[in-house]
């Protein structure tokens, strides 16, 4: 191997510093703006099929964040938590949100994470709130307080401790962590209200509780001239993946039609029809 010399540069002009910094400020500021400027969301992703428009929803809303998601560049294959490829490739674009490298996010993690992630942008952190298995809420505004919970078989409390506190993103990490970890898909569905298919929105998930269980989410809607509804569907599996829009054995593929028949299928898992719910806020 060549060895290498490293030499530290000595800032002679004391304006150097202060320079390199407003150089350095102007990139990050030009680098966001292009990438503001060329984002690719679900919604521009993906235009409504020929005699359909989008529903909006407003700007402020759960269901306007997910059509506005972004996406990786087309073409992106879904990897797993380890970075192997996913062998079943059933989608047709793939979510920009990062995985941990441990088999933890998977299909309940994914929508517990977009949701947490729609208040923690709004700064609405005491919207963030889910169940774990043993049916016990835990906050995320109490881990900001510095406080955490402890686990023993099926009891849990909280206890207090030299924690860090804030709403800082490394706070929001470790909370997002211990939710993958102690919640799943039976805490999910019972923190939710049950649906009619018909009052469908972008939010709402299919979902069968168990051991395995599995949960598929509506990110994106549009409407007929004759009220025909068609959406988009999202999901992450097991193991880990990255959260992707499902295909569809519709005609307007990707977009899914409402079911008629008492069960729906999805591309890796069929659901009772009925089973459709949403957030209760």
């Amino acid at each position: 191997m060549k060895s290498r010399k490293f030499r530290s540069k000595i800032l002679t002009d004391p304006l150097d510093g202060y320079r390199f910094f407003l150089i350095g400020m102007l990139l990050t500021i030009l680098s966001l703006c292009f990438q503001n400027l060329y984002a690719d969301s679900i919604q521009e992703r993906f235009p409504p099929p020929n005699g359909f428009q989008r529903i909006n929803f407003p700007q402020d809303s759960f269901a306007a964040y997910l059509q506005n998601f972004p996406l990786k560049p087309k073409g992106s294959s879904v990897s797993l938590y380890d970075g192997r490829i996913k062998t079943n490739q059933v989608h047709v674009a793939v979510l920009d949100f990062p995985l941990l490298r441990e088999d933890l996010i998977q299909c309940a993690d994914a929508v517990m994470k977009l949701r947490a992630e729609y208040f923690y942008s709004r700064k609405q952190y005491d919207q963030i709130h889910f169940k774990i298995s043993n049916g016990m809420e835990v906050a995320f505004s109490r881990f900001a307080q510095g406080k955490r919970v402890q686990v023993n078989g099926n009891k849990s409390q909280w206890k207090k401790g030299k924690f860090k506190q804030g709403t800082g993103r490394d706070v929001l990490e470790e909370y997002l962590r211990f939710i993958y970890i102690y919640a799943g898909t039976i805490s999910l569905k019972s923190e939710l209200k049950k649906k009619s298919i018909q009052n469908l929105i972008p939010g709402d998930v299919w979902i069968e509780a168990g051991s395995p269980g599995h949960v598929v989410m509506v990110v994106d809607q549009v409407t007929g001239k004759n009220g025909q509804t068609l959406f988009l569907l999202a999901q992450s599996y097991m193991p880990s993946q990255e959260m992707h829009i499902l295909k569809s054995e519709s005609p307007y593929s990707p977009w899914f039609e409402l079911p008629k028949s008492q069960s729906f299928q999805t591309p890796e898992w069929e659901f009772p029809t009925k089973e459709i719910y949403g957030f209760i806020k």
